[in-house]
């Protein structure tokens, strides 16, 4: 069954707003935040970004494929395709059509490896979403 892409207007190659975001939310939530917004910008050439509903997001173009969230507590790595991603390492949370995340604790112990590898793999299927069908 193929569905229709999420897509947002305005993604920029890099969105002031988050930076301004990121230095609202400095401190060891913001830093987590940044980390791994990072990892998403550096997806490669065509990964696009804004603001939406008040956090992060990264595109391929204007599709969404993750984005971060800061909380009292933790901090969010979503992903828009979280449903359809492969998780050997369990680490994503969530039980909505599409959406999934990750939830980070400061002072707990995150795989970073899996969750990069997630990322990284949220990317490639935005990519193969947008240019395939």
């Amino acid at each position: 069954m193929r569905t229709d892409l999420l897509r947002f207007n305005g993604a920029v190659e890099r969105d002031p707003a988050i930076d301004a975001w990121m230095i609202e939310h400095a401190g060891e939530l913001g830093a987590i935040a940044q980390q791994w917004f990072d990892v998403m910008r550096k997806c490669g050439d065509e990964v696009r970004e804004l603001m939406h509903d008040g956090c992060p997001v990264a595109c391929l173009g204007d599709a969404p494929f993750a984005y971060v969230n800061v909380f009292t507590a933790h901090v969010n790595v979503g992903f828009f395709q979280g449903a359809a991603l492969p998780d050997p390492d369990r680490l994503l949370q969530g039980n909505g059509t599409f959406m999934r995340h990750v939830k980070l604790i400061p002072g707990t112990a995150a795989n970073s490896a899996a969750l990069s590898r997630l990322i990284h793999a949220a990317y490639s299927d935005i990519k193969a979403r947008v240019e395939h069908g």
